[in-house]
């Protein structure tokens, strides 16, 4: 099976965009690159990536990149398949880290267009509930907001996800 150079799964908590991203990936041959972007500071957050990494198995070849995302995506074997988990996790880190975020969100999407091989992007949509009470918290949702709109203009194919269910948007 084939899939678009560049394809975006979005979805709520817990609706199945990683497990369907992981299945589109792995419909196209091995190996497969799983870019992780979560940084494990804590006992339930250490067990969460544990859980993706067991559930993954053979044939995966994982790269951390809490902060240079668009680095690890561009030096990823040429034609291999590589899943990006997960967009609205970096995009934490690169505040937290207190990093140009506007500057290195163009320059992911910049590399996305340009991945060596077919790229599944997975992203949180936050935008679905009511406004957050705090700066920080808008800041988050305005900054996953905009990144999304960018990476689904770029985007072959956008998923959004419900309940385990694909929607295909694009």
């Amino acid at each position: 099976m084939t899939i678009p150079p560049l394809t975006l799964v979005l979805g709520g908590a817990r609706s199945g965009k990683s497990r369907h991203a992981e299945r589109l990936v792995e419909a196209t041959p091995a190996p497969w690159t799983y870019i992780a972007t979560a940084q494990a500071f804590d006992a339930e957050m250490r067990e969460r990536i544990a859980l993706h990494r067991d559930r993954r198995g053979t044939g995966w070849r994982t790269v951390d990149a809490p902060l240079d995302l668009a680095a690890a995506i561009s030096a990823a074997p040429p034609g291999g398949a590589v899943l990006v988990d997960c967009l609205t996790l970096w995009l934490t880190n690169v505040m937290l880290a207190d990093r140009d975020v506007g500057a290195e969100s163009e320059r992911l999407t910049a590399v996305c267009r340009e991945a060596p091989g077919p790229l599944v992007l997975v992203g949180n949509e936050v935008g679905l509930g009511i406004v957050p009470d705090n700066a920080l918290a808008r800041r988050f949702r305005d900054a996953a907001g905009r990144l999304h709109q960018d990476l689904a203009a770029a985007a072959d194919r956008v998923v959004f996800m419900v309940a385990g269910l694909p929607m295909q948007v694009k």
